[in-house]
């Protein structure tokens, strides 16, 4: 049953299926005076809030002048909102006409709970930042019925699931009616249904396989959020990637670029690489380099252990019709998820497949980005690792969805209305914000924290069957006016939760300091098969529970966004201290940034870039030490050493009246550096200025006249590698003798082709400091000209200018590259001759 709106009132229906309203205040601000009672009920919920007002109420409103007025103004800012151009359509030329974006999780509002952490969020953020530059795009995802489980801790502290039945008929969620995708799983055909989620200007597609149509097995498909075995998970993730594809060729949704968030939707390609065999009597290899063009893969995992591998039995099980379709071999399937030498009978390595079957792929951090090279160099064997085809775009996040309403008043007046798609010299006037505006601004949000983590401590003691005279204390946990300390993410070993308690009397020490005391806060999950992310939990529950220091530390449960959203916006210090280089970003210390929280973290991720000495503090890393034991020691020393002689001082230090103006001036000064570079505005431009640009116009090209491009771009690759052995660097020739800063000389190199031509590569002059082992360090590559041939047998002469511009030893080399118009970087092949 759907409430029946007054006539008058039809544009609230409107307002709260657009999920806007989960981050423009106005909006929030309608549903609010609607049905004040009702808003907190539903947790914010415009759609369930207008299912629980009663008819007189609407009726009420409806006659109310300043009501209809105010929804006027709301509605008609939605339509220009999502009529008016923006930031992209302001674009001259641009090659991009559309971009899908799949991911396997959304992290939209606490309305939608289709999300489980970092990856969904961030997925969220992208979409909204992308609705509110106006990029083309669409978000395809799953819709599970039972989302991600809802946490509850029992006595013993220890995490337990409950999973809840969604009715998305509930929901900010319209069905796409008469519209079915099928998929085949083993051989037994899958359907689903779609679900459309508007969000600003960008509609989500979620693929739902709970229907009639499906047998049990079947429904159980999208039942839950990464739950369920090996074999459960490859049928969700063909569902979304293959039935992704199927999804939008169905709902007549043309795309251009496809964006895989992580490699769980990577099966998209195969499904690309099928229709382009069977439609268009593509070869496998012109198959791939047809997908290829229109590709985009973002790698989120720094560790290997953290990738979906699916074993050859299952593999040869889902996907052998795929095979027989395509005319190729299972080992020829299995190698796409190979990495070289691998047996035939390893592992399909998901993100593998990823790197393989993208034109252009990245990183979340710059860090992050150098670690990926590192992790997947072998992809590229012969490239050095800082020229690996993997580049990086740093995460930022959606910052009107995070940021509290005081700050956001603060930073509309001092920077700009549109300040989270400002530049760093707009950002630059948050300096000329008064200390006592900022100030105040903190305070309030650290109120609502107070009161919110009262609340909740209360709520779940209740639960557990405490009586009502034995969760009297939890009145007075938490001091509105003392220093809070943030922890909530998810609960992975390598995060740390429990570093902070590894020495627990200087832990205690900071909590019950008489003039200068610290309480802090913690909130997260551990995956339900995470025993050792449990324990983490269990462990931090007990601690907090002495009755000496329950006033000052508490662990909230069942972390969604309302929770973290209230963390951020109340916390003063964000803490981070993951063992680098295994945290790919970690956004959570950005929303806190723009609420004015300073970070306390290890130099990983984001922080590792943006760290300036001014705007937080630096945790030392200790990576040098093999003994894992060891370095958590060492690294939790170095924890501890910058609180009471850094953070504390700052904090309570108020020599002119109630304001701390030190600590108050570090919070613009982070501000001010963070403001520009962590928001998912600046995200979202780069990926379209240095992802989806490039490979539109890339797959424009490689798919034009029957993919005609892609074809030979194929055919040219064989015969390159066919070729390659017989690429070699004969000689070089140059003065090497000691020279002034400044002098120019010339080098020159005989280079040997046997099968390949001149056309088919590029000499390039490799030059840089001399390193103490004879390794060129920081090295500049300069490309060579083409002289000529230097006899009948086919050799080559090519020539190169060296400008000496560092003193010291200096050298030099030559190295032979494939060259094609059509590459998108020379690396991509792995081939590589050095003289």
């Amino acid at each position: 049953m759907r409430a029946r709106l007054p006539e008058p009132l039809a544009p609230l229906h409107e307002l709260a299926m657009n999920l806007r309203w989960a981050w423009d205040s106005r909006t929030r601000d309608l549903f609010r005076w609607v049905g004040p009672d009702e808003w907190e009920v539903t947790g914010h919920d415009p759609v369930r809030l207008l299912g629980l007002v009663g008819r007189d109420r609407l009726d009420e409103l409806s006659q109310d002048t300043a009501f209809m007025s105010f929804l006027m103004e709301v509605h008609n800012d939605l339509d220009r909102y999502l009529t008016s151009a923006r930031w992209f359509q302001n674009r001259d030329e641009t090659p991009l006409r559309n971009v899908a974006y799949f991911s396997p999780e959304f992290g939209i509002a606490e309305a939608l709970p289709q999300y489980s952490g970092g990856l969904g969020v961030l997925a969220g953020d992208h979409l909204k930042a992308a609705s509110g530059l106006g990029v083309p795009m669409v978000g395809v995802g799953l819709f599970y019925r039972q989302g991600y489980f809802r946490q509850e801790l029992n006595h013993d502290g220890w995490q337990q699931e409950r999973y809840v039945t969604l009715d998305p008929h509930a929901m900010a969620l319209e069905p796409v009616d008469g519209m079915r995708i099928h998929v085949d799983l083993a051989g037994t055909p899958l359907a689903a249904q779609i679900w459309r989620a508007q969000v600003g200007r960008v509609a989500l597609f979620m693929l739902d396989a709970d229907i009639d149509e499906n047998d049990g097995e079947g429904r159980k498909v999208t039942d839950r959020l990464y739950g369920g075995e090996t074999e459960h998970r490859i049928r969700q993730e063909i569902l979304l990637g293959v039935g992704g594809v199927r999804a939008l060729a169905e709902l007549g949704e043309p795309t251009q670029v496809f964006h895989t968030n992580e490699g769980h939707a990577g099966f998209l390609g195969l499904e690309r690489i099928r229709q382009a065999i069977v439609d268009d009597a593509l070869t496998l290899d012109e198959a791939i380099e047809a997908v290829r063009s229109g590709t985009v893969f973002t790698t989120h995992t720094p560790v290997p252990a953290g990738i979906d591998r699916f074993p050859r039995p299952l593999m040869e099980r889902y996907f052998k019709a795929w095979c027989e379709e395509c005319r190729v071999t299972l080992d020829a399937l299995m190698e796409l998820g190979h990495e070289p030498g691998e047996a035939p009978d390893a592992p399909f390595n998901m993100a593998v497949m990823g790197l393989r079957l993208a034109g252009m792929s990245n990183g979340v951090s710059e860090l992050h980005g150098v670690v990926s090279r590192r992790m997947f160099q072998s992809l590229w064997p012969g490239i050095p690792v800082d020229e690996v085809p993997i580049g990086s775009v740093t995460n930022g996040v959606h910052a009107r969805t995070w940021v509290s309403p005081e700050m956001g008043d603060l930073l509309d007046s001092y920077v700009l209305p549109e300040w989270h798609e400002a530049g760093p010299e707009r950002w630059d006037r948050v300096m000329e914000a008064r200390d006592d505006e900022v100030w105040r601004a903190r305070e309030q949000g650290r109120e609502r924290l107070v009161e919110f983590v009262r609340r909740r401590l209360r709520v779940s003691s209740l639960a557990r069957g405490t009586s009502e005279a034995d969760v009297t204390w939890t009145e007075e946990v938490f001091d509105p006016r003392t220093l809070t300390i943030g922890f909530a993410r998810r609960f992975a070993s390598y995060k740390r939760a429990t570093l902070l308690l590894s020495q627990p009397d200087r832990l205690k020490g900071l909590l019950l300091s008489p003039d200068r005391p610290i309480q802090v806060v913690f909130a997260g999950k551990a995956h339900p098969a995470d025993d050792v992310g449990k324990e983490m939990i269990r462990q931090i529950v007990a601690f907090s529970r002495q009755l000496d220091i329950r006033h000052r530390i508490a662990f909230v449960e069942d972390y969604d966004i309302a929770v973290a959203r209230t963390l951020y916006q109340g916390c003063d210090v964000w803490l981070n201290n993951p063992r680098r280089p295994q945290e790919a970003c970690g956004t959570s210390g950005e929303k806190a940034a723009l609420n004015g929280a300073l970070n306390l973290s290890i130099r990983d991720g984001w922080w590792d870039e943006m760290f300036d000495g001014d705007n937080g503090w630096a945790i030392s890393s200790a990576e040098s030490y093999e003994d894992i034991e060891r370095r958590d020691q060492v690294e939790a020393s170095s924890l501890f050493d910058l609180p009471e002689p850094h953070v504390m001082p700052l904090f309570y230090t108020r020599l002119q009246g109630p304001v701390p103006r030190q600590w108050v001036g570090r919070v613009k000064s982070s501000l001010k550096s963070l403001g520009p570079q962590v928001s998912a505005s600046r995200m979202v431009r780069d990926y379209v200025e240095h992802l989806y640009e490039p490979t539109g116009a890339r797959a424009d090209r490689l798919i034009e006249s029957g993919r005609a491009r892609a074809r030979s771009l194929a055919q040219w690759k064989v015969r390159l590698r066919d070729g390659w052995d017989g690429v070699r660097v004969q000689s070089i020739d140059s003065d090497a003798s000691g020279a002034d800063l400044g002098t120019k000389r010339t080098v020159s190199a005989i280079v040997e082709l046997k099968g390949l031509t001149a056309d088919d590569v590029a000499a390039q002059l490799v030059h840089g400091v001399v390193g103490p082992n004879d390794e060129l360090q920081d090295t500049t590559v300069t490309p060579m000209r083409l002289v000529g041939l230097a006899d009948n047998h086919g050799h080559y002469r090519y020539e190169g200018p060296l400008e000496l511009d560092r003193a010291g030893r200096y050298g030099f080399t030559v190295r032979v590259v494939p060259h094609h118009t059509d590459l998108t970087a020379w690396s991509e092949l792995g081939r590589v001759a050095w003289a």
